[in-house]
C-alpha cells in the first residue's frame, strides 16, 4: 500500500504548489472516495477531526517541522508516486478533476459540513481542539452513499 507522502507527492506533481492546509483537503478527499469506489483506503496514516477540517498527523508534521505555509512536490522531503497502482492514480485524478481548483477554504468548509468530520467532533464545541480519528467506516458510508450520478461537489 501507498501512504500519505506517495498521495501528496503525486497531487503537488499534478498540481503544483498549494497551500498545505489544501494540500491536506485533497489528500483526505482522496482517500474518502478510494473508500467509496474501490472499498480501499489509499494510505494507512489516520486523518484527524481538526478544527479547520480533516489533517493527516504525519503529513502536518513534517510541513510544520520545514516552517512552510505553501508546498511543493521539490520540497515535500518524503513521498514517491510510483508506489500508486493506476487505479490509484485514477481515483485521485478524478478527484484533483473535482476539487483541484477550490480553495482551502472551500474544501475546509465542505469538509465541516458533511458526516464523517461531524461526527468525528461529536462533543466538542466549534473551535476546541479535536483529535479524533475520521474513520475510514464512517468515511465509506457517508461517500459510498451518495448517488453516482450526483456531483462530486455542491455548491458550498
Amino acid at each position: 500500500m501507498a501512504n500519505v507522502f506517495d498521495v501528496a507527492k503525486y497531487i503537488l506533481q499534478k498540481q503544483g504548489t498549494m497551500t498545505v492546509m489544501k494540500l491536506q483537503k485533497l489528500v483526505y478527499f482522496s482517500q474518502a472516495w478510494s473508500l467509496a469506489w474501490v472499498d480501499k483506503p489509499l494510505f494507512s496514516e489516520p486523518i484527524e477531526a481538526w478544527t479547520n477540517g480533516p489533517v493527516v498527523r504525519a503529513l502536518y508534521d513534517v510541513h510544520k517541522a520545514m516552517r512552510l505555509f505553501y508546498i511543493d512536490h521539490l520540497i515535500l522531503p518524503y513521498g514517491d508516486p510510483t508506489n500508486l497502482s493506476p487505479d490509484e492514480i485514477d481515483t485521485i485524478d478524478t478527484v484533483l478533476l473535482a476539487y483541484g481548483d477550490k480553495s482551502a477554504q472551500w474544501l475546509s468548509d465542505l469538509a465541516h459540513m458533511e458526516d464523517p468530520w461531524i461526527k468525528a467532533r461529536e462533543g466538542y464545541a466549534e473551535g476546541m481542539p479535536c483529535v479524533n480519528e475520521i474513520t475510514h467506516e464512517s468515511m465509506a458510508e457517508y461517500y459510498g452513499c451518495l448517488s453516482p450520478d450526483a456531483p462530486l461537489v455542491s455548491n458550498v
